[in-house]
């Protein structure tokens, strides 16, 4: 089984299922033909060999799945890029992955001038090229194998550079059929993808490919709750996924009498970064029991752990303390918490995650050394400190890398940032340690407020005080931003703002 053959099924299957729905429709047999065109172009007019990858530059948008078909079908390895990357970046990236060859569009050609390698332009080129090439199957469809390339992805890191993260067609698809059954995808679901592609395709644009459900496009640029739910509403969406950012715009600015137009959701992911359980029982109580929240990483395909639906609902009515965990692993996972011997902690004890199964990377492509680092003895390490309860629920503590160590103590920045989030002007807050000549580091939290509120230092500093924070988890003070820099999947990019403080001292 290969990626490419998931269209033709699709297409034999169900030929008048709508595959992709918006601006753009097309119903499975209509893409199952445009993607053997495009492997047909691929082949014949740019000469693409198997393995060859394949660069993708666009934001958002239904041609995205098509291209990624055409790459599978034609035994590519597809690349997708962050549209937000700078020159300096695109260029790590090129030297890594070696592409072949990169597909964009008019809005983002310009980031390519200077690279030396063929580009078809979306808007210009694409149509010509798969109209003139044939659709039938190419013949490359049955000669791609389980352990062949599908895709690298780059991590969406705040400093140095990126890694990709190798995937073959089996991995991606054992996390596919997870994803589904973790989701409830099924063939008659239609997925709305509002994250951006090239970080998100294991777990929003596979699953769908795999069992024949429907997908809509939106930019995943400057997030509007208010458009979001209307597209909801008007395309009788059932699944989607946002990152915690975008749920707390809904929650701050859409109206509560436009909620009943997310009422065709039945599947609501999130993941990236934590919510406080205060705001979590907010969005299950304001939307209903459709979350799911996924924990997991971009070196796992991205399912580690799920705290379902009935979680969350357990979480509001019996164990509140389980809005704070990121779940139970997964299907086809294995997820446990270790100490530094890798021996599993007791209940209650700290460790750090790591995850071992079947749709684990084959490595960081062309990275040997930093393969070797990650995968240990078959272990994929997370670098993130946790606990386990006595359900086998897993609790997040922090990144071991944003530890604050202030006069010795490891101090986790997310039970801070729990406490200011309960704050009812806090829309943001990401807390650091920075230089301190006597304690080593000293608490700086970095807030964005709500609009139309007000908080000052002192304020949020005495909430802190008043809070269940022992007194050296105290802010030494807090200052005040209009939004926090976010990197390509939403996170709040923690080593940004310490970079501020620290420039080049603090290598975590």
């Amino acid at each position: 089984m290969n990626v490419g053959l998931a269209f033709a099924r699709n297409a034999a299957r169900h030929p008048g299922d709508p595959a992709i729905f918006g601006e753009r429709e097309l119903n499975n047999q209509q893409l199952d033909e445009r993607t053997n065109r495009i492997a047909n172009a691929l082949l014949e007019a740019h000469g693409l060999a198997k393995g060859d990858r394949v660069a993708l530059l666009v934001a958002n948008r239904p041609e995205v799945v098509e291209v990624l078909g055409g790459i599978a079908k034609a035994g590519g390895c597809y690349v997708g890029l962050n549209f937000r990357l700078g020159p300096v970046e695109l260029e790590q990236v090129f030297d890594n992955a070696d592409p072949a060859l990169a597909i964009t569009d008019a809005e983002h050609r310009d980031q390519l001038d200077g690279f030396d390698l063929p580009i078809i332009d979306i808007d210009r080129d694409l149509d010509a090229l798969a109209d003139a090439a044939s659709a039938a199957p190419p013949d490359t469809l049955h000669e791609v194998r389980p352990d062949d390339d599908f895709c690298i992805v780059y991590t969406s890191g705040t400093t140095g550079r990126p890694k990709g993260v190798h995937f073959d067609h089996a991995r991606v698809l054992q996390h596919a059929t997870v994803a589904c059954l973790e989701y409830e995808i099924d063939r008659h679901s239609r997925y709305l993808i509002q994250i951006p592609h090239n970080s998100s395709v294991n777990i929003t644009i596979l699953p769908c490919l795999l069992i024949g459900a429907a997908q809509g496009f939106v930019d995943s640029r400057n997030f509007d709750p208010v458009r979001y739910a209307r597209l909801v509403e008007e395309q009788g969406v059932s699944h989607s996924f946002l990152v915690p950012t975008q749920l707390m715009r809904l929650l701050d600015r859409l109206e509560r009498t436009d909620d009943h137009r997310l009422g065709s959701l039945r599947t609501l992911g999130y993941g990236s970064s934590p919510i406080s359980p205060d705001r979590l029982a907010e969005l299950v109580e304001r939307f209903g029991p459709v979350f799911n929240q996924l924990y997991g990483m971009a070196e796992i395909a991205s399912i580690g752990t799920i705290l379902r639906k009935e979680d969350h609902v357990r979480g509001l009515e019996e164990r509140p303390e389980l809005l704070s965990s990121c779940g139970q692993p997964s299907y086809a996972v294995d997820v446990r918490v270790v100490d530094p011997d890798g021996r599993d902690v007791a209940v209650g004890e700290r460790g750090e995650v790591v995850f071992g199964g079947p749709h684990v990377m084959k490595g960081y492509f062309r990275d040997p050394e930093s393969t070797a680092e990650a995968l240990r003895d078959g272990w994929m390490h997370s670098g993130d400190v946790a606990e386990v309860d006595e359900e086998g629920f897993i609790y997040i503590v922090d990144r071991m890398k944003n530890l604050i160590i202030r006069g010795g103590l490891n101090i986790a920045p997310t039970e801070i940032e729990n406490v200011l989030y309960r704050h009812p002007a806090v829309l943001e807050a990401s807390v650091i340690g920075v230089p301190d000549p006597e304690w080593g580091e000293a608490i700086v939290a970095v807030v964005a407020l709500k609009q139309g509120t007000s908080a000052d230092d002192q304020e949020l500093r005495l909430w802190c005080r008043q809070s269940e924070l022992t007194s050296i988890k105290i802010p030494e003070r807090v200052e005040f931003a209009d939004s926090l820099p976010k990197n390509a999947v939403g996170k709040i990019a923690k080593e940004e703002l310490r970079s501020q403080y620290w420039g080049e001292g603090r290598k975590v």
